[in-house]
């Protein structure tokens, strides 16, 4: 579904994605990981077509640069890192906006584009949010509103920039949950970046490693989020845990111990 072949983005003389090739087949969850100027938020840009890039990407079989961009936005849902919220607009305003690829140039939402949006915001848990204005939202809200729209789009590719960066511990998991429950009903292909290595692991199929630009290494979570390979990328005190039931937790430990206190003296 999504093929990147030696794919290179520069700004000036910074080369942020340097020769990166990857292949992600369709119904496929694969986590971008690396620490931050890695370059997984220019990956996905070069994915979506907001990044120029040399080297090839092909979307569903389909050359990138031949796509317009209401055929991108058809086959492409992108929710960014820190995207643009009209603070006028309410909830349930901006969820249908992600239904305009399906709409006429000179139509209007149908009933069946309003009862999908409805859908989604049930599922997000959000009812009664749709005649909130965003300005009035948590970030947290904010941010489910914006998974919402993307996935009423019904585009097959998902690209998710820190999808659950504002979100508390136990929404990020359900955030996660409902996109891996639609991935299945509908055989989205996601490709993801996400900070939080444990949650990375538990939801993506595979996992690419960035470091400079470059692919440190792309395979299964369990042959990727090892304390050898991760320390070189992020630095010394990455420890990974292995619970019982086979999930991997990965953790970092201060490298400085801190200062007796007055109290134990």
């Amino acid at each position: 579904m999504i093929k990147i072949e030696d794919v290179r983005v520069s700004f000036g003389t910074k080369t942020a994605v340097d020769s990166v090739s990857l292949h992600v087949p369709a119904g496929e969850w694969v986590g971008l990981i690396g620490p931050n100027g890695a370059g997984k938020t220019t990956l996905l840009r070069a994915v979506a077509g907001m990044a120029r890039a040399s080297g090839s990407i092909t979307l569903a079989d389909r050359p990138a640069g031949s796509l317009s961009y209401r055929q991108l936005a058809r086959l492409i849902a992108y929710v960014p890192q820190h995207p643009q919220l009209p603070p006028d607009m309410t909830g349930a305003e901006y969820v249908l906006l992600g239904r305009t690829p399906h709409i006429g140039y000179f139509g209007i939402e149908s009933a069946a584009d309003r009862r999908i949006c409805a859908e989604l915001l049930d599922r997000m848990a959000l009812p009664h949010m749709a005649g909130r204005r965003l300005a009035t939202m948590s970030g947290g809200e904010a941010q489910r509103m914006v998974l919402a729209r993307a996935l009423a789009q019904d585009a097959p590719i998902l690209l998710l920039d820190e999808p659950t960066s504002a979100l508390d511990l136990g929404r990020r998991v359900d955030a996660l949950e409902l996109v891996d429950e639609l991935r299945r009903e509908r055989s989205l292909t996601v490709l993801s970046a996400i900070h939080d290595l444990t949650l990375a692991g538990q939801f993506a199929d595979r996992l690419v490693l960035l470091s400079q630009g470059r692919v440190a290494a792309s395979d299964t979570p369990a042959a990727v989020l090892r304390e050898d390979l991760l320390s070189q990328t992020f630095g010394a005190g990455i420890q990974v845990i292995r619970a019982a039931d086979g999930t991997l937790a990965v953790v970092s430990h201060r490298q400085r111990q801190p200062p007796a206190s007055r109290m134990s003296a």
